[in-house]
């Protein structure tokens, strides 16, 4: 009786907190994604940091955008690129040069659509203290 109360209670405020709060919308990086910061440098308002970054095959970044502009280097492997518009914008195999601009208005989510793990050295130049990159909500695509 004692365990069936608290699984009462416990579903109660799970669900009480759920409806009142909503559920998370962003979408995470999927299993067995992975980074290592490489290096990490600040210039006036500006940090600079070099980052390793490994998506296993089928896995993907989630959906996000950056602060600051990030270029990257496609060391393994073959990054498969979306926008928020759900269009593949871009396709970058080994010696691909990535290229993402700034802002919210630059949603966007990396799959490793391939059947090796990919990994990408990425250069992140963000205003000071800004995160490596903000979570957004899936805009609508099939695809996480």
């Amino acid at each position: 009786m004692r365990n069936t109360l608290r699984t009462v209670l416990v579903g109660s405020v799970a669900a009480g907190t759920l409806l009142a709060c909503g559920t998370a919308q962003a979408t995470p990086a999927g299993p067995g994604v992975t980074g290592r910061v490489i290096s990490r440098t600040t210039v006036g308002d500006t940090d600079y940091i070099v980052r390793e970054i490994s998506v296993p095959p089928g896995q993907s970044t989630g959906w996000h955008y950056h602060d600051g502009p990030l270029y990257g280097l496609v060391r393994q492997g073959a990054l498969t690129h979306y926008d928020a518009s759900c269009a593949q914008d871009g396709e970058y195999r080994t010696g691909g040069i990535v290229r993402e601009p700034a802002g919210a208005g630059h949603v966007h989510i990396g799959v490793n659509e391939g059947d090796r793990t990919l990994v990408l050295d990425v250069l992140y130049v963000l205003p000071h203290g800004a995160p490596l990159s903000e979570d957004a909500p899936n805009p609508g695509c099939p695809f996480q």
